[in-house]
């Protein structure tokens, strides 16, 4: 039987996140979430999408990771693709797309929601995972027992919108002794615009107080968290809706 998956979109932008944020990347975003965070801007991955047999979808990351000037002519490849959504861990069929990537030489990330297991993953893998806080509304889907499975070249995010999510986050780094295993990243919430507001997303729990990003840095800054604060680097380029970027 062929492998496939449901893909939402394949294309290539800059690295918008993560501690490769500012490089050329192909992203595979693949359909289908199981969790509804608040601030999620990907709603339309929740369901948009058409069945790609694998090695299709290889040929695809192979075509456009030569497709930017000059690589042609110079037999050079963009060596950086990540797979995200949605949730890419819902669909078995993204493990051996991974698998071969890698075989292909190429850099893979994998964005991935933290309610996962991620120890099938290739080991050869960088996972992004994130820690869901509270204004999420799915805290409770976090798994912890993912944390033993993180390696060096790993990342966790911490998607901060309210102060209670920085207080959350911060004891959850001491707890978990987080910042000895890998890099941690407190990423901040940009507002959606109205038609990222998917019906379905989980509202934020009443009694939590709204953070700016000047507010989450200078708490970050105060505390001396050994963390790397970041915003959506591609929603400061194009448009915060822009699909493709």
């Amino acid at each position: 039987m062929t492998e496939t998956l449901v893909v939402n979109e394949i294309y290539c932008s800059l690295q918008g996140e993560s501690t490769l944020a500012g490089l050329p990347c192909v992203f595979v975003r693949l359909t289908a979430c199981n969790l509804r965070c608040s601030y999620c801007d990907t709603a339309y991955a929740f369901s948009e999408g058409k069945k790609m047999p694998v090695s299709e979808v290889l040929q695809e990351v192979f075509r456009q990771s030569g497709s930017y000037q000059g690589r042609k002519a110079s037999g050079m490849r963009l060596p950086l693709v990540e797979l995200t959504g949605g949730e890419p861990l819902l669909q078995p069929n993204a493990l051996p797309l991974m698998q071969q990537l890698c075989d292909a030489g190429y850099t893979v990330l994998l964005e991935t929601s933290g309610a996962h297991d991620i120890s099938k993953v290739d080991p050869r893998v960088r996972r992004i995972m994130d820690l869901k806080c509270p204004s999420s509304g799915e805290a409770e889907r976090n798994r912890w027992e993912n944390i033993r499975f993180l390696k060096q070249e790993d990342e966790v995010k911490f998607v901060i919108g309210t102060c209670e999510d920085y207080a959350w986050a911060k004891k959850a780094l001491a707890k978990q002794s987080l910042a000895a295993i890998c890099p941690i990243l407190f990423s901040w919430v940009a507002p959606l615009s109205r038609e990222q507001q998917h019906p379905s997303l989980k509202k934020v729990p009443d009694g939590q107080t709204p953070i700016s990003r000047k507010e989450l840095a200078e708490k970050i800054i105060s505390d001396a968290l050994p963390v790397r604060f970041q915003v959506q680097m591609h929603k400061v380029i194009w448009a915060p809706d822009a699909r493709g970027v």
